[in-house]
């Protein structure tokens, strides 16, 4: 009789354990997104991020929520300013994107987790220390993108030989010190003498007509092709800058396959869509308990090479067939 006294007493005790578990709400964690660019330019990236937390458990409303800040940089709120915001809010992870949001976000807090994206030089920057051992609260994903600047030189000059003027659009007056500008520029001029190409600067500035009087400048000067630094703002005006090129018939490559999928001619870099479902694998080991400082920084391990046959066709271009036979993908 004891005994069975004993097995139902503890039968009552399971059962209001589970009963009192279950009753508990799930934690809801909180990521903070930082991004330079628009929610618009964000929105494909933002959409494959969210679709890889699902598949890895985490889903909005149940035990995440996102906290979403775009800096716009065109009159928007300061980058600095909005990683303060998540700060105050007390976000449990920053998802930063691009070099002036991991900065930001590095000035605002030194105990949050913060998971990079989509930056070429995380140790150039002062972001980490190196990228086997990150140390603090930094970790994430780099994109190389100052060292793939040169190979979309090297692939512009097999398309129009005689290239002898590039204008390198920038998204915003030039500033010294601006380190994802500076670093991409310091890899493309050596590689430009090596070829015998003349760069010239081609600036959109921040004001309705920027984009417009940055190919008219270039147009002006003859240039024979352009290339835009990678930024997440070159990205978000991606459909303005493909017309634009169209219309000047102005041969481009660009830094993403997203400029392609808008018209644009040619695209060499990273996998980006891979890059955004890997940065769910960061946020998804912190928040089973891993520490920023004992995650590496990854480097890309795929990249693509994409051309526009419709796109060449409109503005006249002729692609030779050892370079189509080098594309990942061709679009006819």
């Amino acid at each position: 009789m004891n005994i069975k006294i004993v097995a139902v007493v503890i039968a009552v005790a399971v059962l209001v354990f589970v009963h009192r578990a279950e009753a508990q709400p799930a934690k809801i964690y909180r990521i903070g997104y930082l991004d330079p660019s628009s929610f618009s330019g964000a929105a494909p990236r933002l959409e494959r991020l969210r679709q890889r937390l699902r598949e890895l458990g985490w889903v909005e409303g149940k035990n995440i929520a996102l906290e979403y800040r775009f800096g716009e940089e065109k009159g928007g709120e300061p980058l600095n300013d909005l990683a303060a915001e998540l700060v105050q809010l007390k976000v449990d992870i920053i998802v930063a994107r691009a070099s002036r949001a991991a900065l930001a976000a590095k000035r605002a807090t030194s105990t949050i987790p913060i998971v990079i994206m989509g930056m070429g030089d995380p140790v150039g920057a002062g972001i980490v220390k190196n990228l086997a051992q990150p140390g603090g609260n930094i970790t994430g994903i780099t994109s190389l993108s100052p060292e793939l600047g040169t190979k979309r030189l090297e692939i512009l000059k097999d398309v129009v030989p005689k290239l002898r003027l590039m204008g390198v659009l920038i998204m915003g007056e030039r500033e010294r010190g601006r380190v994802g500008d500076e670093r991409q520029i310091k890899e493309l001029e050596p590689a430009a003498q090596y070829l015998r190409v003349k760069l010239t600067y081609i600036e959109a500035k921040f004001e309705p007509k920027g984009l417009d009087n940055a190919f008219e400048s270039a147009k002006r000067e003859r240039v024979d092709a352009f290339a835009p630094l990678s930024s997440p703002l070159a990205v978000a005006e991606r459909k303005r800058i493909v017309v634009l090129a169209a219309k000047h018939r102005l041969p481009g490559i660009y830094s993403a396959r997203e400029f392609v999928d808008e018209g644009g001619l040619m695209s060499y870099g990273t996998d980006g869509p891979d890059q955004d479902r890997r940065a769910a694998y960061f946020v998804d080991r912190i928040f089973k308990g891993t520490k920023p400082a004992d995650l590496p920084v990854e480097q890309p391990m795929k990249f693509e090479f994409i051309i526009n046959l419709k796109a060449a066709k409109q503005i006249g271009l002729t692609i030779p067939p050892e370079v189509l036979a080098r594309a990942n993908k061709v679009i006819r």
